[in-house]
C-alpha cells in the first residue's frame, strides 16, 4: 500500500510541472527540479536506510518513512514559493527512501523463493496501480482544481495505511541511546562521500541545461561528481563496518541485474518527464487528457505484470529479461518518430509497448536480483535493488530533460511557438535511449548466455 501510495505521488508531480512552472513563474527547465530533488535525495539514502533497517529494525524504519512521507507531502501543498516546495520535497523523499529501502526485504523473509517473483510481483502491482492512478487523478486535480491537491490527497490516505503498518508490523520499542549505539561504527565517511558525489553529478544537469555556454562547467562536474560517487563504493568496501555487505558487492550476478535495472529505469523515466511538455506545453492537451493517455504505459504494465510473474517463475527468467528488453528497444524507437501534432494511431503504441516490455523485465529481473544473495542479506539486496531503480529514474529525468533543454538555448518554457526545433530535439532524445536501452540488452543477453553455458556444463558433468 505504501508502495501504491509512492508511486502515486511521482507521476502526479511529473504531470503537474507545466503548471507548477506558471504558477511560480519558473522555466520548465527549472521546474524539472521539483522531480529531480526528490529522486536525488531517496538515491542518496536508500542504501543507507536499507543498512539500518538490518542493524535496527527494518519495521521501524519502514513506518517511521511514512510519517516523513506524510509530513513532506503536507509542506510541498502548503509551500508559498518554490524553495519550500524543494523542501518539502527533500522531506518527501526522505520518507520515501526509508520506505523503499526496506519493503522488498520485508516481503521477501516471508516469501521462499519458488514463490518470491509472484509476490514481488504483488509490489510491482501496487507500484503499477499508483503509476496508473497518478496521471489520471493528477490530472483530474489540476484539471478541477490546484496542483497542491496532489500531495494534500497523500495525507488522508496515508494516515489509513499508517494505521493498518502499525497494527500488521510488529514495531519493536527502540531508545535513541539504542540507535545511536547501533549506528555509530558506520561508514559514515563513506555515506558523506557519496552524497557529495551525488549531489555534484546531478548539478551538472543544471548547467547542461543552460546550454552550449556551460557545456564544460556542465561535463567537470558530472566527471568528478561520477568519481567521487564511485570511489564511494570503494572506499564502503573497505572499511570495518561497511554499508554494504562485501558479499553483496562482489556478487557478479547480482550486480550485473542491479545495473541491467538502473539502465532501464533510466530509459523509462525519460519518456516519464518530456511527455508532459510533449502534451500539454506543446500541443496544448488538458492535463486531465495527457494523464490519461500516459497512463496507458501503467495499464498496460499492471495487466502484463501478473503474467509475468507467473510465467518467471516457471520458465527462464534471464530469456524473459531479454524479450522484455527488446520491446522496451522497440518502444523507444516509436517515440523518436512522434508527429508534431496529436496524431494518436504514432502515439499510443509506443506507451502501450513500453510498459509491456517493462513488465516482462521487471518481475523476472527483480527475482534474479533477490534470488542471488542469501535471506540474512536481503534487505541491503533489496536496498540497492531500490537504489539501482531511483538512481536509474533520476539519471534520466535528469538526463532527458538537460538533453532536451541543451537543444533549445534561450527557451524559457515549452509552447506551440517553439515549433519544429522541439520536436527534432524530442527525438534525439529518445534516440539516445533507444542507445542506452541497446547497452542494457547486451548485459542481459550476456547473462543469458552465460546462464546456458552453465545448464550445458552442469548436464554434462551429471
Amino acid at each position: 500500500m505504501f508502495s501504491f501510495l509512492t508511486a502515486l505521488s511521482g507521476p502526479s508531480t511529473n504531470l503537474a510541472i507545466p503548471k507548477i512552472a506558471i504558477d511560480m513563474d519558473i522555466s520548465s527547465s527549472m521546474a524539472t527540479w521539483i522531480v529531480q530533488i526528490g529522486l536525488i535525495t531517496t538515491a542518496i539514502l536508500l542504501v543507507m536506510f536499507g543498512h539500518i533497517g538490518d542493524i535496527l529494525s527494518k519495521n521501524v524504519v519502514f513506518l517511521a518513512g511514512g510519517i516523513g512521507f506524510l509530513i513532506g507531502s503536507a509542506i510541498t501543498g502548503f509551500a508559498p514559493n518554490f524553495s519550500i516546495i524543494l523542501f518539502g520535497r527533500v522531506i518527501q523523499a526522505i520518507g520515501a527512501a526509508m520506505i523503499m529501502a526496506n519493503s522488498m526485504g520485508i516481503v521477501t523473509q516471508y516469501f521462499p523463493d519458488k514463490r518470491r517473483a509472484e509476490a514481488l510481483a504483488v509490489i510491482s502491482m501496487f507500484i503499477s496501480v499508483g503509476s496508473i492512478s497518478g496521471p489520471g487523478i493528477g490530472g483530474l486535480i489540476i484539471s478541477a482544481s490546484s496542483w497542491r491537491w496532489i500531495y494534500w490527497i497523500n495525507i488522508p490516505l496515508g494516515i489509513v495505511i499508517l494505521w493498518l503498518g502499525f497494527k500488521f508490523l510488529p514495531v519493536p520499542k527502540e531508545s535513541w541511546s539504542h540507535v545511536r549505539q547501533v549506528t555509530r561504527g558506520a561508514n559514515w565517511t563513506g555515506q558523506n562521500l557519496f552524497t557529495i558525489g551525488i549531489i555534484i553529478f546531478f548539478l551538472s544537469g543544471s548547467f547542461f541545461q543552460a546550454g552550449r555556454s556551460k557545456l564544460l562547467t556542465g561535463v567537470i562536474f558530472f566527471v568528478i561528481g561520477g568519481i567521487i560517487a564511485v570511489y564511494a563504493f570503494v572506499q564502503d568496501d573497505k572499511a570495518n563496518l561497511p554499508w554494504i555487505a562485501p558479499e553483496v558487492i562482489h556478487n557478479r550476478g547480482f550486480m550485473t541485474s542491479i545495473a541491467a535495472l538502473a539502465l532501464v529505469m533510466l530509459v523509462n523515466s525519460v519518456s516519464n518527464i518530456l511527455l508532459p511538455f510533449y502534451f500539454q506545453s506543446y500541443n496544448g492537451m488538458s492535463a486531465f487528457y495527457s494523464g490519461l493517455i500516459i497512463m496507458l504505459q501503467s495499464v498496460t504494465m499492471l495487466c502484463t505484470t501478473p503474467f509475468a510473474g507467473y510465467l518467471a517463475d516457471r520458465i527462464n527468467r534471464e530469456l524473459m529479461t531479454v524479450v522484455g528488453l527488446v520491446i522496451l528497444m522497440v518502444s523507444q524507437v516509436g517515440y523518436a518518430f512522434f508527429p508534431s501534432n496529436l496524431d494518436m494511431w504514432k502515439i499510443i503504441p509506443p506507451i502501450v509497448l513500453n510498459g509491456i516490455g517493462m513488465a516482462i523485465f521487471l518481475s523476472p529481473n527483480n527475482a534474479l536480483t533477490m534470488g542471488l544473495v542469501d535471506k540474512r542479506l536481503s534487505e541491503i539486496a533489496g536496498s540497492l535493488n531500490s537504489f539501482a531503480r531511483t538512481l536509474g529514474m533520476t539519471i534520466g529525468i535528469s538526463f532527458g530533460s538537460s538533453l532536451l533543454f541543451f537543444q533549445l538555448p534561450g527557451v524559457k518554457r515549452v509552447t506551440a511557438s517553439v515549433g519544429l526545433p522541439f520536436i527534432h530535439a524530442f527525438a534525439n532524445v529518445f534516440w539516445t535511449a533507444t542507445a542506452i536501452s541497446a547497452v542494457a540488452l547486451v548485459l542481459v543477453l550476456v547473462r543469458y548466455l552465460g546462464s546456458r553455458r552453465k545448464l550445458a556444463a552442469t548436464k554434462e558433468s551429471a
